[in-house]
Protein backbone atom coordinates (compact mmCIF):
# COMPACT_ATOMS: atom_id res chain seq x y z
CA UNK A 1 0.00 0.00 0.00
CA UNK A 2 1.32 3.20 -0.87
CA UNK A 3 1.13 6.45 0.67
CA UNK A 4 -1.07 9.25 -1.06
CA UNK A 5 0.75 11.86 -0.03
CA UNK A 6 4.39 10.27 -0.84
CA UNK A 7 2.96 8.97 -4.40
CA UNK A 8 1.75 12.75 -5.17
CA UNK A 9 5.25 14.25 -4.68
CA UNK A 10 6.82 11.54 -6.30
CA UNK A 11 4.32 12.15 -9.63
CA UNK A 12 5.17 15.78 -9.28
CA UNK A 13 9.04 15.24 -9.31
CA UNK A 14 8.81 12.43 -11.76
CA UNK A 15 11.13 9.57 -9.55
CA UNK A 16 10.50 7.01 -6.66
CA UNK A 17 12.05 7.46 -4.02
CA UNK A 18 13.89 3.69 -2.86
CA UNK A 19 12.29 3.41 0.43
CA UNK A 20 8.62 3.17 -2.33
CA UNK A 21 9.69 0.65 -4.80
CA UNK A 22 11.88 -2.06 -3.52
CA UNK A 23 14.75 -0.45 -2.11
CA UNK A 24 15.94 1.11 -5.84
CA UNK A 25 15.81 4.49 -6.93
CA UNK A 26 14.14 4.81 -10.53
CA UNK A 27 13.05 7.25 -13.22
CA UNK A 28 10.29 7.61 -15.39
CA UNK A 29 11.17 6.71 -18.84
CA UNK A 30 9.83 8.63 -22.51
CA UNK A 31 6.83 6.03 -22.63
CA UNK A 32 5.71 6.43 -19.11
CA UNK A 33 7.23 3.80 -17.61
CA UNK A 34 9.31 3.79 -14.56
CA UNK A 35 13.17 2.00 -15.09
CA UNK A 36 16.17 1.63 -12.57
CA UNK A 37 18.68 4.38 -11.97
CA UNK A 38 22.24 3.18 -12.42
CA UNK A 39 23.50 3.78 -9.43
CA UNK A 40 27.02 3.00 -10.56
CA UNK A 41 27.44 6.69 -12.15
CA UNK A 42 27.72 7.80 -8.71
CA UNK A 43 31.31 5.88 -8.32
CA UNK A 44 32.47 7.18 -11.87
CA UNK A 45 36.98 7.39 -11.42
CA UNK A 46 39.43 9.98 -12.88
CA UNK A 47 41.03 8.42 -15.95
CA UNK A 48 44.51 8.82 -14.00
CA UNK A 49 45.35 10.21 -10.65
CA UNK A 50 45.53 13.99 -9.46
CA UNK A 51 48.70 13.09 -7.07
CA UNK A 52 51.54 11.95 -7.76
CA UNK A 53 51.80 7.64 -6.76
CA UNK A 54 53.54 7.00 -3.37
CA UNK A 55 54.68 3.55 -2.19
CA UNK A 56 55.07 4.32 1.35
CA UNK A 57 55.49 7.78 4.10
CA UNK A 58 58.90 9.51 4.19
CA UNK A 59 61.55 7.71 5.46
CA UNK A 60 62.64 10.12 8.31
CA UNK A 61 59.44 8.67 10.24
CA UNK A 62 60.55 5.18 10.54
CA UNK A 63 64.35 6.45 11.55
CA UNK A 64 65.81 5.79 14.68
CA UNK A 65 67.93 8.04 16.56
CA UNK A 66 70.01 7.14 18.96
CA UNK A 67 70.58 9.46 22.09
CA UNK A 68 74.18 7.90 22.97
CA UNK A 69 76.55 9.58 21.17
CA UNK A 70 79.76 7.33 19.94
CA UNK A 71 82.91 9.24 19.88
CA UNK A 72 85.45 8.30 17.50
CA UNK A 73 88.44 6.22 19.44
CA UNK A 74 91.99 8.13 19.32
CA UNK A 75 95.39 7.39 19.99
CA UNK A 76 96.52 7.41 23.84
CA UNK A 77 98.10 10.09 25.81
CA UNK A 78 100.64 8.23 27.39
CA UNK A 79 103.68 10.46 27.71
CA UNK A 80 102.87 12.28 31.38
CA UNK A 81 102.47 8.74 33.12
CA UNK A 82 105.71 7.49 31.54
CA UNK A 83 107.90 9.64 32.36
CA UNK A 84 106.19 11.76 34.89
CA UNK A 85 105.03 15.60 34.80
CA UNK A 86 105.14 19.00 36.26
CA UNK A 87 104.77 22.75 36.09
CA UNK A 88 107.89 24.46 35.48
CA UNK A 89 107.32 28.51 35.98
CA UNK A 90 104.07 30.35 34.43
CA UNK A 91 102.85 31.04 30.73
CA UNK A 92 104.76 34.38 31.45
CA UNK A 93 107.95 32.83 30.95
CA UNK A 94 109.88 31.99 27.70
CA UNK A 95 113.01 30.62 28.85
CA UNK A 96 113.92 28.14 32.06
CA UNK A 97 117.21 27.56 33.19
CA UNK A 98 118.45 24.41 34.77
CA UNK A 99 121.28 24.71 37.20
CA UNK A 100 123.63 21.98 37.16
CA UNK A 101 126.54 21.23 39.74
CA UNK A 102 128.78 18.30 39.81
CA UNK A 103 131.51 17.85 43.07
CA UNK A 104 134.75 17.93 42.16
CA UNK A 105 138.00 17.09 44.35
CA UNK A 106 141.10 15.38 44.70
CA UNK A 107 143.47 14.32 47.43
CA UNK A 108 146.95 14.45 48.63
CA UNK A 109 149.37 12.88 50.87
CA UNK A 110 149.29 13.71 54.05
CA UNK A 111 152.43 16.15 55.49
CA UNK A 112 152.20 18.40 58.75
CA UNK A 113 152.92 21.10 56.69
CA UNK A 114 151.15 20.43 53.43
CA UNK A 115 148.37 21.83 51.96
CA UNK A 116 147.64 19.61 49.13
CA UNK A 117 144.50 18.58 47.98
CA UNK A 118 141.40 20.21 47.20
CA UNK A 119 137.36 19.85 47.23
CA UNK A 120 135.19 21.98 44.90
CA UNK A 121 132.15 21.70 42.75
CA UNK A 122 131.30 22.82 39.16
CA UNK A 123 128.22 23.92 37.50
CA UNK A 124 126.59 24.91 34.23
CA UNK A 125 122.89 25.66 33.44
CA UNK A 126 121.05 23.75 31.21
CA UNK A 127 118.59 26.10 29.08
CA UNK A 128 114.72 24.92 27.35
CA UNK A 129 112.36 27.25 26.06
CA UNK A 130 108.57 26.90 26.22
CA UNK A 131 106.53 26.78 23.61
CA UNK A 132 102.95 28.61 23.74
CA UNK A 133 99.87 27.23 21.61
CA UNK A 134 96.25 27.74 21.24
CA UNK A 135 93.37 26.49 20.04
CA UNK A 136 89.96 28.65 19.26
CA UNK A 137 86.20 27.23 19.81
CA UNK A 138 83.46 28.57 17.79
CA UNK A 139 79.42 28.41 18.08
CA UNK A 140 76.43 30.07 16.04
CA UNK A 141 72.91 30.11 17.64
CA UNK A 142 71.34 29.17 14.70
CA UNK A 143 74.14 25.88 14.46
CA UNK A 144 73.38 24.79 18.50
CA UNK A 145 69.79 24.60 18.16
CA UNK A 146 69.95 22.41 14.81
CA UNK A 147 72.19 20.14 16.53
CA UNK A 148 70.25 20.20 19.45
CA UNK A 149 67.09 18.19 16.93
CA UNK A 150 69.63 15.75 17.29
CA UNK A 151 70.24 15.59 20.97
CA UNK A 152 74.09 17.03 20.54
CA UNK A 153 75.20 19.55 23.05
CA UNK A 154 76.85 21.44 20.41
CA UNK A 155 79.10 23.82 22.60
CA UNK A 156 79.94 21.12 24.95
CA UNK A 157 81.48 19.08 22.39
CA UNK A 158 83.42 21.98 20.89
CA UNK A 159 84.74 22.38 24.42
CA UNK A 160 85.44 18.52 24.96
CA UNK A 161 87.27 19.18 21.14
CA UNK A 162 89.72 22.05 22.46
CA UNK A 163 90.64 20.39 25.36
CA UNK A 164 91.63 17.17 22.86
CA UNK A 165 93.50 19.01 20.51
CA UNK A 166 95.57 20.78 23.04
CA UNK A 167 96.49 17.84 25.15
CA UNK A 168 97.41 15.83 21.90
CA UNK A 169 99.41 18.75 20.97
CA UNK A 170 101.40 18.44 24.59
CA UNK A 171 101.70 14.59 24.23
CA UNK A 172 103.69 15.17 21.01
CA UNK A 173 105.79 17.91 22.12
CA UNK A 174 106.44 15.65 25.53
CA UNK A 175 107.70 12.87 23.43
CA UNK A 176 109.45 15.10 20.35
CA UNK A 177 109.88 18.67 21.58
CA UNK A 178 109.22 21.86 18.89
CA UNK A 179 111.54 21.93 16.23
CA UNK A 180 113.39 25.10 16.16
CA UNK A 181 113.37 25.96 19.53
CA UNK A 182 115.40 24.59 22.77
CA UNK A 183 112.52 22.34 23.60
CA UNK A 184 113.22 18.35 23.00
CA UNK A 185 111.59 15.50 23.74
CA UNK A 186 111.80 12.27 25.28
CA UNK A 187 112.73 10.40 22.36
CA UNK A 188 115.05 13.09 20.50
CA UNK A 189 116.92 15.00 23.26
CA UNK A 190 120.37 15.45 21.98
CA UNK A 191 122.11 14.66 25.43
CA UNK A 192 120.60 10.86 24.87
CA UNK A 193 123.29 8.16 24.36
CA UNK A 194 122.23 6.13 20.97
CA UNK A 195 120.33 3.37 20.86
CA UNK A 196 122.10 -0.10 21.22
CA UNK A 197 121.00 -3.05 18.86
CA UNK A 198 118.93 -6.25 20.17
CA UNK A 199 120.73 -9.60 19.69
CA UNK A 200 119.69 -11.90 16.76
CA UNK A 201 117.42 -14.50 17.86
CA UNK A 202 117.17 -18.30 17.13
CA UNK A 203 114.14 -17.96 14.62
CA UNK A 204 116.09 -15.03 12.76
CA UNK A 205 116.43 -11.41 13.14
CA UNK A 206 116.31 -9.07 16.08
CA UNK A 207 112.40 -8.92 16.63
CA UNK A 208 110.90 -9.95 19.43
CA UNK A 209 107.72 -11.80 16.81
CA UNK A 210 108.98 -14.90 17.41
CA UNK A 211 111.50 -14.77 20.19
CA UNK A 212 111.60 -16.63 23.28
CA UNK A 213 111.14 -15.24 26.75
CA UNK A 214 114.81 -16.21 27.51
CA UNK A 215 115.47 -14.24 24.03
CA UNK A 216 113.39 -10.87 25.49
CA UNK A 217 114.43 -11.42 28.83
CA UNK A 218 118.53 -11.04 27.21
CA UNK A 219 117.68 -7.61 25.32
CA UNK A 220 116.30 -5.98 28.67
CA UNK A 221 119.04 -7.14 30.20
CA UNK A 222 121.57 -6.04 28.21
CA UNK A 223 119.60 -2.40 28.15
CA UNK A 224 119.76 -3.17 32.16
CA UNK A 225 123.77 -3.50 31.70
CA UNK A 226 124.39 -0.38 29.33
CA UNK A 227 122.60 1.55 31.87
CA UNK A 228 124.88 0.09 34.65
CA UNK A 229 127.99 1.20 32.49
CA UNK A 230 126.70 4.81 31.65
CA UNK A 231 125.24 5.43 35.62
CA UNK A 232 128.98 4.55 36.84
CA UNK A 233 127.32 1.47 38.73
CA UNK A 234 124.58 3.37 40.52
CA UNK A 235 121.46 1.39 40.50
CA UNK A 236 120.62 -2.06 41.59
CA UNK A 237 117.82 -4.84 40.35
CA UNK A 238 115.91 -3.68 42.90
CA UNK A 239 115.77 0.22 41.36
CA UNK A 240 112.03 1.50 40.16
CA UNK A 241 112.56 1.35 36.59
CA UNK A 242 110.41 1.59 34.03
CA UNK A 243 110.08 -0.34 30.08
CA UNK A 244 107.94 1.88 27.68
CA UNK A 245 108.07 -0.21 24.81
CA UNK A 246 104.91 -0.17 21.83
CA UNK A 247 101.35 -1.99 22.16
CA UNK A 248 102.74 -4.64 18.96
CA UNK A 249 106.22 -5.27 21.49
CA UNK A 250 103.86 -5.75 24.37
CA UNK A 251 102.34 -8.10 22.88
CA UNK A 252 105.31 -10.34 22.70
CA UNK A 253 105.85 -10.41 26.47
CA UNK A 254 102.79 -13.20 26.60
CA UNK A 255 105.56 -15.36 24.42
CA UNK A 256 105.67 -18.60 26.93
CA UNK A 257 108.05 -20.76 27.52
CA UNK A 258 107.72 -24.39 27.75
CA UNK A 259 107.13 -24.35 31.63
CA UNK A 260 104.71 -21.46 31.15
CA UNK A 261 106.45 -19.01 31.83
CA UNK A 262 105.96 -15.50 29.88
CA UNK A 263 108.61 -13.20 29.21
CA UNK A 264 106.97 -10.27 31.20
CA UNK A 265 107.25 -13.00 34.22
CA UNK A 266 110.68 -13.69 33.92
CA UNK A 267 111.65 -9.71 33.62
CA UNK A 268 109.64 -8.96 36.57
CA UNK A 269 111.08 -12.00 38.59
CA UNK A 270 114.91 -10.08 37.80
CA UNK A 271 113.52 -6.71 38.28
CA UNK A 272 110.80 -6.60 40.65
CA UNK A 273 110.01 -3.23 40.72
CA UNK A 274 109.92 -2.72 36.89
CA UNK A 275 106.94 -0.85 35.07
CA UNK A 276 105.88 -1.86 31.61
CA UNK A 277 103.93 0.38 29.98
CA UNK A 278 103.00 1.17 25.95
CA UNK A 279 102.58 4.18 23.86
CA UNK A 280 102.50 4.30 20.44
CA UNK A 281 105.52 6.54 19.84
CA UNK A 282 108.01 3.76 20.03
CA UNK A 283 107.93 2.73 16.32
CA UNK A 284 109.36 4.05 13.29
CA UNK A 285 108.31 3.04 10.22
CA UNK A 286 108.65 -0.96 11.02
CA UNK A 287 111.11 -0.73 13.38
CA UNK A 288 110.34 -0.62 17.00
CA UNK A 289 112.24 0.19 20.12
CA UNK A 290 111.85 0.58 23.84
CA UNK A 291 113.53 2.87 26.30
CA UNK A 292 114.79 1.30 29.64
CA UNK A 293 115.24 3.73 32.32
CA UNK A 294 115.30 4.53 36.36
CA UNK A 295 113.09 6.72 37.67
CA UNK A 296 114.94 8.15 40.69
CA UNK A 297 119.21 7.71 41.47
CA UNK A 298 119.83 9.01 44.91
CA UNK A 299 116.17 10.61 45.60
CA UNK A 300 116.88 12.79 42.19
CA UNK A 301 114.14 12.04 39.55
CA UNK A 302 115.58 11.44 35.98
CA UNK A 303 112.99 12.57 34.01
CA UNK A 304 110.25 14.96 33.95
CA UNK A 305 107.71 16.44 31.49
CA UNK A 306 107.05 19.87 32.05
CA UNK A 307 104.35 22.49 31.25
CA UNK A 308 103.81 26.41 32.38
CA UNK A 309 100.74 26.25 31.54
CA UNK A 310 97.42 23.96 31.10
CA UNK A 311 94.24 24.95 30.06
CA UNK A 312 93.95 28.14 30.14
CA UNK A 313 90.78 29.18 29.49
CA UNK A 314 90.35 33.06 28.07
CA UNK A 315 87.00 34.97 28.20
CA UNK A 316 84.24 33.91 26.16
CA UNK A 317 83.63 36.80 23.23
CA UNK A 318 79.94 37.35 22.37
CA UNK A 319 78.55 38.99 18.54
CA UNK A 320 75.77 39.46 17.50
CA UNK A 321 74.56 35.45 17.19
CA UNK A 322 77.55 33.68 18.07
CA UNK A 323 80.47 32.99 20.74
CA UNK A 324 84.32 31.99 20.17
CA UNK A 325 86.81 31.48 23.04
CA UNK A 326 90.23 31.05 23.11
CA UNK A 327 92.23 28.55 24.99
CA UNK A 328 95.64 28.19 25.94
CA UNK A 329 98.53 26.17 26.96
CA UNK A 330 102.45 25.58 27.05
CA UNK A 331 105.04 23.00 27.33
CA UNK A 332 108.55 22.73 27.62
CA UNK A 333 109.19 19.19 26.81
CA UNK A 334 110.47 16.86 28.21
CA UNK A 335 114.04 16.90 30.54
CA UNK A 336 116.26 14.71 30.94
CA UNK A 337 117.73 15.31 34.26
CA UNK A 338 120.58 12.65 33.95
CA UNK A 339 120.16 11.68 30.46
CA UNK A 340 122.20 8.51 31.56
CA UNK A 341 119.75 7.08 33.39
CA UNK A 342 117.88 5.83 30.41
CA UNK A 343 118.94 3.62 27.31
CA UNK A 344 116.97 2.86 24.11
CA UNK A 345 117.19 -0.45 22.10
CA UNK A 346 115.91 -0.04 18.72
CA UNK A 347 114.89 -3.17 16.44
CA UNK A 348 112.69 -5.33 18.35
Amino acid sequence: MRNAELAEIEARAGIVFPQAVDWMPRERLDNGDWGAIDVRQAFDAQPSLITNSNAGIPAFLTTYLDPKLVTVLLTPNKAAEIYGETRKGTWTDETAIFPMVESTGEVSSYGDFTENGRAGANYQFENRQSYLYQVFTEWGEREMERAGRANIDWAARLNIASAIALNKAQNYYYFYGVSGLMNYGALNDPSLNPAITPASKAAGGTGWVNATPSEILADVQAAFKQLQIQTGSNLELTDKLTLALHSVSEVYLANSNSYGLTAAEMIKKVFPNIRIIQAPQFVSGTTYSFQLFVEEIEGQRTVETAFNEKMRAHPVIQAASSWKQKKTQGAWGAIWYVPAAVVTMSGI
